[in-house]
């Protein structure tokens, strides 16, 4: 009984079918009150998009690249250069 138990548990994660554990492309992007708190998590920011260029200059800290966390936040993006909350 061990045995079919064991091997029907492993066909199913080799064929990925899933356990019940939720679907990870369900989760939301957290968002933030200000940019302090946004910084806490991610120092230089996030970004729309790898290609955008900062409008501001110099920053201390490389951005976090994700969209779906940018436009969660996108009200922080005062310059709307596509960089939210950048140091």
């Amino acid at each position: 009984m061990k045995k079919k138990l064991a091997a029907a548990l492993a066909v199913a994660l080799f064929i990925g079918i899933p356990l019940g554990y939720g679907n990870v492309a369900e989760a939301k992007a957290k968002t933030y009150k200000n940019c302090t708190e946004l910084n806490k998590d991610y120092k230089g920011g996030v970004a729309r998009s790898a290609s955008v260029k900062n409008k501001g200059g110099k920053t201390k800290y490389k951005p976090y690249v994700s969209q779906e966390l940018y436009d969660a936040n996108k009200k922080s993006d005062r310059d709307k250069d596509l960089i939210a909350c950048e140091r």
